[in-house]
């Protein structure tokens, strides 16, 4: 099967999950969604609380940045939060994803709507061989999928993505850091830079930690302080990685769990000035 119809097929198969769905602002038809889902897009998604979101200009800007470096065009941002106020409908919690695909007649949006959700505390991981291409966007043209329904197969919560050598990037879901000492790892290797790795990143130092990039391979990962990992869900710990149990140290999750919950949350409103994500 060409790869274009196996990712419209995989969207087809998560469609019953998924509450609401809009295409530039209208109810999808499934023949619509179909034909457009099938060009190379890109996405963001967010958690939606009483109708604000953390980082809301970060994911804007993931947006508009992706949007001008594959498409050539400039992103509306009005446009976007009115589309995503459309798909919600009135709902104030929420899993939000904004997609962008490619089309003749210019950019599609297409607005994804399910229930609100988080991360599970703690996930066990096992490591595979796999980078995603493009890692710095957060696109749909990936096989991550697959490997993370294996390993779940196998009873583990999701897969953590390593190129040849045993160096971490990221799982098929996540941003994964370490502790070392009082310092926050992040790995030096091609992953998505996530908002809440972003904010994270912002305000972790104004609370005593130490952040840094550096190479971490799977040999090293029982060397470290524990492991956890980030999304738009949240924050959660890494219990073990492979065979190898993590300690689980509170008082640094803590850190990390109190610096996010300081984050203020972005009302989504159209026409909001652009702000500080501190």
């Amino acid at each position: 099967m060409p790869a274009r119809s196996r990712r419209g097929a995989a969207y087809t198969r998560r469609v019953s999950d998924i509450d609401r769905i809009e295409i530039d602002g209208a109810p999808a038809a499934q023949a619509e969604l179909e034909q457009v889902t099938s060009a190379y897009g890109h996405f963001t998604a967010m958690q939606v609380r009483k109708g604000a979101t953390r980082g809301l200009d970060l994911h804007l800007r993931r947006l508009a940045e992706t949007n001008r470096e594959r498409f050539g065009t400039e992103l509306d941002r009005d446009r976007i939060l009115t589309l995503v106020r459309s798909a919600l409908d009135g709902a104030e919690d929420a899993s939000v994803r904004v997609y962008l695909y490619d089309s003749p007649g210019g950019s599609r949006v297409v607005v994804t709507v399910k229930p609100p959700g988080e991360l599970p505390s703690r996930q066990r991981l096992r490591s595979v061989r796999y980078q995603r291409p493009d890692a710095h966007v957060k696109h749909v043209v990936t096989e991550q999928g697959r490997y993370r329904e294996e390993v779940q197969r196998e009873g583990y919560d999701d897969a953590l993505l390593t190129g040849e050598d045993g160096a971490v990037s990221e799982t098929s879901m996540a941003n994964i850091g370490f502790f070392e000492g009082s310092t926050v790892v992040w790995p030096d290797a091609p992953l998505l830079h996530g908002v809440t790795m972003q904010l994270l990143e912002e305000r972790l130092p104004d609370r005593g930690v130490t952040v840094q990039r550096k190479g971490v391979r799977v040999a090293d990962i029982a060397t470290l302080d524990g492991a956890f990992l980030t999304s738009a869900r949240g924050i959660a710990s890494v219990g073990a990685v492979d065979d190898v149990e993590l300690t689980i140290d509170p008082d640094r999750m803590r850190r990390l769990e109190e610096a996010y919950a300081a984050v203020p949350w972005d009302p989504i409103e159209v026409g909001r000035t652009r702000s500080s994500t501190r």
